[in-house]
């Protein structure tokens, strides 16, 4: 596709995405930072503003090393005159007492006058200003920095609190208000009326940041930070760090593993399966939902981990409440997610609601095996239950696989071998088949770039769709069934719209594709809320790519991997295309960081001529969020 402007997103997503990465990359170069925290922090931000959750760079020095946290998470509230208003969350006090312990004394010390020892009396505050502003201006300055969604109303939900069902609980999820991944401010400032009072209170809230390694609160400044200094212990903070970095390299708990969604997948499933994930510098806290906020009744049958089942009181609608398509073992996640609805179809459940709030994606095959339970077996779900995808094919891929098709890859353990991939016929690419020749010829934002799908105007669908990249999920390792397990019209996919990647992809099948209803909770009036968003195709890092290429060069001219820490050691073997040399290959990177990529494109179900990820997703319903619920 063609972009008009030089920095621009397509419709619907042209006003709320614009950014230019070469133009900023460019001017990051040519400045200098007081710290590396400042060029960490612009870096970081740069790329943000991609809104896209699979590209954000993240940086184990600095990102969730620190976690800064305000014990008054917000969220915005309908009255039933619809009348929306910002307010400190009615859980407030409950949640950052059992989150934070008798730490929660500093914040109650610290409040002053009538106020002192009293935090529990601002739950459920209305809040009128934030730093002297009104509420929605932080809303908005957050939104234009998060990253991860195209749309607005998802980004400006990001800022409230929520909650996720993670592998072993209700999490409570603090929100970006109340919850930062580096000590960027050192207090809040909130106007607020208090609940049934009439009387208009200013408050001055300290940020308190958390150190992650050791468990502790240290009394630290972003002065401090930005010294690279911890006030306690006087070492620079990324020197020291560092010092641990060859035997995190050998740890299944490397950073890409930390910043994907939870839980965390085995490496060699990992490997093994196509993952579509977001990466986030914001990782859940340690913080329960409160039993007044969980589900009633126990957990049906089938229940693990991410996925918990319920049935409602009516006995015929049920619940699956899906935090993630990550999980530990993708044949026992998959055969969960089948156990727990076939269970609730024999229970008579006829109406099916999916939770996916705050899932941020997980295993490609995951979702489309969600799909095809479902939906049972239809020309939408067999042989492939997902959505067609293409793959970049810029000149260094196109060397790729012509490395591996010249025999750089006998035993096919890398991401370009054409015997990892199949056509959307699901047939198999031929043997020695060089996928990236011919590549179909774009330009976007005035830049050239390239894909592997090639149409060509004399030929039929038929042979054109066998020029897409399919899914690499059926046959399933577990059998599906052979007839439906719900009709699909009677399926509403619920959630605050932070549903992305793998989650994307079965969200949008099932709307698009089956009919199913989607609606979002909670978002600001007037604004579009999208059910869904960051769709992707299949995401990866620049580690995985990078070792693809130099792994057995990186062995032969260092040594060892101790200065290249993050690169995945499970991949490390004497295979490689050995292309460190060339000269389109990029620099070595050998700081403690990640940065994501979105490796594959999903084709629209509606436009099937371009990527899905820019096609919109509006929600069937929007429902409010009351105080009552």
């Amino acid at each position: 596709m063609t972009r008009l402007s030089s920095d621009s997103a397509p419709e619907p997503f042209t006003r709320d995405v614009h950014e230019n990465v070469i133009t900023d990359l460019a001017r990051i170069s040519s400045q200098n930072y007081a710290s590396e925290l400042d060029l960490h922090v612009d870096l970081s931000r740069t790329l943000k503003r991609l809104n896209d959750g699979h590209c954000v760079y993240v940086n184990d020095c600095f990102d969730s090393t620190f976690l800064t946290f305000i014990p008054t998470p917000l969220v915005l509230l309908t009255e039933s005159s619809g009348q929306q208003n910002v307010h400190i969350a009615p859980e407030a006090f409950q949640v950052a007492t059992a989150a934070f312990g008798d730490e929660i004394s500093f914040w109650q010390d610290s409040l002053t006058g009538k106020l002192k020892g009293h935090l529990a009396s601002l739950s459920g505050a209305k809040v009128l200003k934030i730093n002297g502003q009104d509420p929605f201006v932080a809303v908005n300055s957050n939104a234009a920095i998060t990253g991860s969604f195209e749309g607005l109303g998802t980004r400006q939900n990001s800022f409230f609190a929520s909650y996720q069902r993670t592998s072993t609980a209700w999490n409570y999820v603090f929100g970006n208000f109340a919850q930062q991944s580096l000590p960027l401010i050192d207090q809040v400032i909130l106007k607020i009326q208090r609940v049934n009072s009439s009387a208009i209170d200013t408050v001055v809230i300290a940020a308190r940041c958390f150190h992650e390694e050791f468990y502790r609160w240290p009394v630290l400044s972003r002065e401090q930070l930005r010294g690279r200094q911890w006030n306690e212990w006087g070492r620079p903070l990324c020197e020291y760090l560092r010092g641990a970095a060859a035997v995190q390299a050998l740890s299944p708990d490397r950073p890409l593993a930390k910043f994907q969604q939870q839980p965390r997948v085995n490496p060699a499933d990992a490997r093994a399966h196509p993952i579509d994930v977001l990466l986030d510098d914001r990782p859940l806290p340690d913080a329960v939902l409160p039993p007044t906020l969980q589900p009633p009744g126990i957990a049906l049958p089938g229940s693990s981990s991410v996925a918990q089942f319920f049935l409602l009181p009516d006995n015929v609608t049920g619940v699956f409440a899906l935090g993630s398509f990550s999980d530990a073992s993708l044949d026992r996640f998959m055969q969960n997610m089948l156990t727990g609805l076939q269970n609730m179809k024999a229970a008579g459940v006829t109406q099916l609601i999916v939770d996916v709030t705050n899932n941020g994606g997980g295993f490609i095959c995951a979702a489309h095996w969600l799909h095809r339970i479902i939906v049972g077996p239809k020309p939408s779900s067999v042989p492939q239950a997902g959505l067609d995808t293409k793959a970049r094919a810029g000149p260094l891929a196109q060397l790729i696989v012509k490395a591996i098709v010249a025999g750089a890859d006998p035993d096919s353990l890398l991401m370009y071998n054409p015997d990892q991939w199949r056509f959307a016929s699901n047939t198999p690419f031929p043997d020695e088949f060089d996928w990236l020749a011919h590549p179909v010829r774009s330009v976007i934002n005035g830049v050239p770039d390239a894909f592997s799908l090639r149409f060509v105007a004399t030929t039929f669908r038929l042979c054109c769709k066998r020029r897409r990249l399919g899914q690499e999920c059926q046959p399933f390792g577990i059998s599906p069934p052979q007839e439906a397990l719900f009709d699909p019209k009677k399926v509403a996919i619920v959630s605050n719209g932070r549903c992305a990647s793998s989650c994307s992809l079965f969200s949008i099948t099932m709307a698009k594709e089956e009919g199913a209803k989607t609606v979002v909770i909670g978002g600001k009036q007037g604004v579009q809320q999208e059910y869904c968003g960051t769709v992707g195709g299949q995401s990866t890092d620049f580690s995985t790519i990078d070792t693809e290429i130099k792994a057995s060069d990186l062995l032969s001219s260092e040594g060892s991997l101790t200065a290249y820490p993050f690169q995945d050691v499970l991949m490390i073997t004497s295979q490689s295309t050995k292309l460190k040399n060339n000269t389109l290959a990029p620099p070595d990177f050998v700081t403690n960081s990640v940065q994501g990529i979105t490796w594959r494109l999903a084709f629209g179900v509606e436009n099937t001529q371009q990527p899905e990820e820019w096609q919109d997703h509006p929600a069937d319903v929007n429902l409010p969020l009351t105080p009552e619920m």
